[in-house]
């Protein structure tokens, strides 16, 4: 008498054995399998979050110090001189006799007066 091994009684046999030769294993540290994403949470905090955080202060702060006659870039790549502060707006001058309103978040940079520029040395 042939026995006819299907691929179902195979895989069951296989499933058992692989069950009843696994050790048991017992309760696993909770902070051993949390370590990794610890460890990557503060790795993301030094190299992303907290540098965006100062930059965002420091953006604050030069909003906040505009003042008039300053000289400014908008984020849209606009020279442009402070003329009037009113409240989140600005009117700038960008030419002669053109003035325009402008978001104070617009702004990107504030560009130093000629005095305190930095100048390049010339290295021969």
């Amino acid at each position: 008498m042939k026995r006819i091994i299907t691929t179902a009684a195979i895989l069951a046999a296989a499933s058992g054995a692989v069950f009843a030769q696994a050790p048991a294993q017992g309760a696993s540290n909770p902070l051993g399998s949390f370590l990794p994403l610890i460890v990557i949470f503060f790795i993301f905090y030094f190299l992303m979050i907290r540098p965006q955080q100062k930059k965002m202060k420091e953006h604050q702060k030069m909003l906040n110090e505009l003042k008039k006659d300053d000289r400014i870039i908008t984020s849209g790549g606009i020279h442009a001189v402070v003329v009037a502060l009113k409240g989140n707006l600005l009117e700038v001058k960008i030419a002669e006799g053109v003035k325009i309103v402008i978001d104070k978040n617009a702004v990107s940079a504030v560009i130093p007066p000629e005095s305190q520029a930095v100048t390049p040395e010339i290295i021969k």
